[in-house]
């Protein structure tokens, strides 16, 4: 006879009891999975989150109130959680998982790791982490009314990096700077300029008219004699964008002027660029405020967020944006910078009003504060019952590891709409690890193509190393018979290294690098193809990387619309031959401040309904994976706080 303690069995409650588990995030599923997990019988829980409460979290984090914005998710999620079980213990830590102060030693001391995060750096982290311990990792994500939960164990299952994650849409920067086409290539112009202006300058992040376009072969001789034309109303000079700023004081109406007449008219001296597209109309202050609409400034009925600005209001919001962050920089000191944040309002109107802006003088539908802020920060609104079921379902796979069931474990993806057998739940049997996957394996290795003469050492770290293959604290060495070290993780002891180039340590074609990084207790081995056939703006190439052999993404026309930011208002093409023709160039996927991560995207979900296993959409990207969705999100900062910006790059 079997007997229960409550609905669990007696040996697997006792179980429950004394097992110690690690929660990583404690936001939107973070919250719904640790009241499960208490009220199940889990006794000994320890909860890590960086992030603190804002007040766009209390609609759905319900272990969190108005008295505490401001706080640590993680000791505010214990506290609350402890009304619900005061036996539990529970430990909290406001901080990053990816501080090196939870290493491999650390995570041995949990029967069960159960992830609520909401970027891929930190996803990846933890995989590795756990991979390293040789401990049990649920996997878990939503966007929307979409949701999915999946287990790894290492040697067993698929881990988290074995289908690589296509690489991220990107925009070609001329496309950006000259030629924009859809509302999204505005905003992200936009987000730009709130750096270029306010926050850390990034030269990958011009705002500028872009002279080397390939497409502006114009005459330079006539061009240039148009450009000093242009230049001298506002006696402006083609210096630092912030540099100018500030000769002016941040003054709006000169900022305005600069941005959305001077570059203009710049950009219409490119004459072969408006062969076969509509020109820009430049805007003029003086001739906005002349033709000003008293009731345009008046709001309209409905939300305040969801309603369109003309463009004098437009104009105002700019105003009054740049002069209250020009107060915060004033307020802040000399040198001060301002971090772009969508939950800041000034910086969220600056955005606003300069995105409107430049896409009324592209010809295109302008977009409400709320439509702004959705592409702006990647988000789908977040919905509480969807995270709900799915930390349901976490805690239900972590029972079956625990009594001893792994082999009963499924991936399992929430969907919108039931299926052909009208089924919302939809699970799926895990996949056994991946034998070209660079993270699992025995012996990891990958093959790296690029140019030695042009890839500076500080780009392997950072671009290479850290943002592609998900390293903490990477060191590497040449295997040239020497023992030569490339980079150190040790501060300071290489840094001279890093504004050389690869070919500057004798690195060449098949030279062969090991990279380790020992918090992560992982060792990759690259293999270095030297090659001078690179497309414009891009540093290197995996070979055999998932986008290269991606399948295009579903046809399906209501759901590809019903995910993507893609602009139906202006018909000519961006300046890039490469950019897709779709409208379909971002995904938006939920990172809202919290914990709530890219799930399967509408098609993926569709796809999984019939049961069977078919390729799938990244949640993050759009671009179909190799396998079934991962539960992704950006490459990000190492941190497993917001990385809400990341979607969105530049070629």
């Amino acid at each position: 006879m079997v007997q229960l303690v409550g609905s669990l069995r007696k040996e697997l409650a006792d179980s429950l009891s004394t097992c110690r588990v690690l929660v990583v995030g404690a936001g939107g599923i973070g919250c719904e999975l640790l009241k499960n997990l208490v009220l199940t019988g889990f006794k000994n829980i320890e909860v890590i989150d960086l992030d603190t409460i804002d007040v766009s979290n209390l609609n759905r984090q319900f272990l969190f109130q108005k008295k505490h914005v401001g706080k640590s998710k993680a000791q505010v999620a214990k506290e609350s959680v402890l009304q619900f079980c005061p036996s539990a213990n529970i430990t909290a830590y406001h901080d990053s998982i990816m501080n090196p102060d939870y290493n491999v030693e650390f995570f041995r001391n949990f029967m069960l790791v159960m992830n609520a995060l909401d970027n891929r750096a930190a996803r990846n982290h933890v995989n590795r982490m756990c991979l390293a311990a040789d401990i049990p990792l649920i996997e878990s994500g939503t966007a929307g009314y979409l949701g999915q939960v999946t287990v790894i164990k290492k040697g067993l299952t698929e881990c988290y990096e074995c289908q690589p994650k296509p690489t991220q849409k990107t925009f070609p920067g001329c496309t950006i700077r000259n030629t924009p086409s859809e509302p999204i290539h505005c905003i992200v112009w936009a987000k730009y300029l709130f750096n270029q202006l306010f926050g850390e300058e990034d030269a990958d992040q011009e705002v500028s008219p872009d002279t080397a376009d390939p497409e502006a072969a114009w005459n330079p001789e006539e061009t240039a004699a148009r450009a000093i034309a242009s230049e001298k109303d506002g006696d402006i000079k083609r210096v630092s964008t912030k540099e100018w700023a500030r000769s002016t004081g941040y003054d709006p109406v000169k900022l305005f002027n600069k941005l959305f007449k001077d570059d203009i008219m710049y950009l219409l001296t490119m004459d072969k660029l408006w062969k076969k597209r509509k020109a820009p109309l430049p805007l003029d202050w003086q001739q906005l405020e002349n033709h000003a609409c008293p009731q345009e400034e008046s709001p309209g009925s409905g939300l305040k967020d969801q309603q369109v600005l003309g463009v004098w209001g437009c104009c105002q919001l700019f105003r009054h944006s740049v002069e209250t962050l020009r107060s915060q920089l004033e307020q802040k000191g000399d040198g001060a910078e301002l971090v772009w944040d969508k939950d800041d309002p000034p910086a969220m109107d600056f955005v606003t009003a300069a995105a409107n802006l430049r896409m009324h003088i592209f010809s295109m539908n302008m977009k409400s504060r709320f439509d702004v802020k959705s592409m702006a920060g990647n988000i789908i609104p977040a919905i509480a019952t969807t995270n709900a079921v799915i930390a349901g379902l976490i805690v239900l796979e972590g029972l079956k590891i625990l009594s001893g069931e792994l082999e009963s474990c499924r991936t399992i993806f929430l969907n919108k709409r039931p299926n052909l057998r009208k089924k919302l739940l939809v699970p799926c049997v895990l996949d056994p690890p991946s034998a070209n996957c660079y993270v699992c394996v025995s012996k990891p290795e990958v093959t790296v193509k690029l140019n030695v003469h042009k890839t500076m050492v500080l780009s392997l770290q950072d671009r290479i190393l850290k943002e592609k293959f998900g390293m903490v604290a990477p060191d590497v060495q040449i295997e040239d018979g020497k023992g030569t070290i490339l980079i150190s993780s040790e501060e300071g002891e290489t840094e001279a290294n890093n504004s050389k180039f690869l070919s500057d340590f004798g690195i060449r074609n098949g030279s062969r690098l090991q990279a380790d990084d020992f918090l992560q207790d992982y060792t990759l081995l690259i293999n270095v193809l030297h090659t001078e056939e690179l497309e414009k703006d891009v540093e290197f190439e995996v070979v055999g990387d998932a986008p290269d052999k991606a399948p295009p993404p579903p046809t399906n026309q209501e759901e590809a619309n019903s995910i993507t930011n893609g602009n139906k208002d202006s018909a000519q093409p961006s300046t890039s031959s490469k950019a897709p023709a779709e409208a379909d160039d971002v995904m938006i996927v939920d990172s809202d401040e919290e914990e709530e991560e890219g799930a399967p995207s509408s098609s993926s979900a569709a796809a999984a309904t019939s049961g069977t296993k078919r390729k799938h959409q990244d949640a993050e990207t759009g671009e179909a994976s190799a396998k079934r969705p991962r539960t992704n999100q950006s490459s990000a900062a190492a941190a497993d706080d917001d990385d809400d910006d990341d979607i969105i790059a530049l070629d």
